[in-house]
């Protein structure tokens, strides 16, 4: 049975896409964190998949689409709790983030594709990972792998590699942390939610 797990954040002001406050309000930061992940949810529902589940910290509001099921986040650091999310599915898994609002149905069914490979890795920009697919998902792939620095994607697809797995690499994308980082996202997926409503704000705020 193959699932696709979205790890994330609920939108609420304060709480998510911080960084983004230096050009946004903490309630705009919030809305276009809520966009991201609707655009997110939306491509997960578009790609085949048994199950797909989002992983939450926090509670669901109206944002939630039909078809998502929902499962609290484990504790502890961001290793333990993408571990934790894995040991949600009972076969191949794909887990994505909520910061990639290009993401495709075509990455997604790709990452869920393990005729050929034991692991898919997606880079980020930022030295991190946007996605992580395991035919057989286990713990210890992840426990321990430094969060959230550069070297994050390194040492994470290393881990892969030393178990001795296959690991096929899915295209790199831009996480949205930073203003920057959301001006570069929204203009390479016009068509998204979170490109609209950045351009809306950005007209607004002049």
């Amino acid at each position: 049975m193959s699932t696709l797990l979205v790890i994330a954040k609920a939108p609420v002001a304060g709480r998510v896409k911080t960084r983004l406050t230096t050009r946004f309000t903490p309630r705009q930061a919030a809305d276009l964190a809520r966009a991201a992940l609707q655009d997110t949810l939306a491509a997960v529902l578009a790609t085949p998949a048994e199950r797909r589940v989002l992983v939450l910290d926090g509670l669901p509001g109206s944002w939630l689409p039909d078809g998502i099921e929902v499962a609290p986040q484990g504790s502890g650091g961001l290793d333990a709790r993408l571990a934790a999310a894995f040991a949600l599915a009972e076969g191949p898994a794909l887990l994505i983030g909520m910061d990639t609002p290009q993401v495709t149905p075509a990455h997604l069914a790709r990452g869920l594709d393990f005729s050929e490979a034991d692991a898919w890795f997606g880079p980020a920009d930022d030295g991190g990972f946007w996605a992580l697919g395991l035919a057989a998902p286990d713990r210890d792939l992840l426990l321990g792998v430094p969060m959230s620095v550069a070297r994050t994607g390194e040492v994470q697809r290393r881990r892969l590699t030393d178990a001795g797995l296959t690991v096929r690499d899915l295209p790199g994308l831009c996480d949205v942390d930073t203003p920057a980082d959301a001006e570069r996202v929204a203009a390479s997926a016009p068509l998204t939610r979170f490109a609209a409503l950045h351009h809306g704000l950005c007209a607004v705020a002049g």
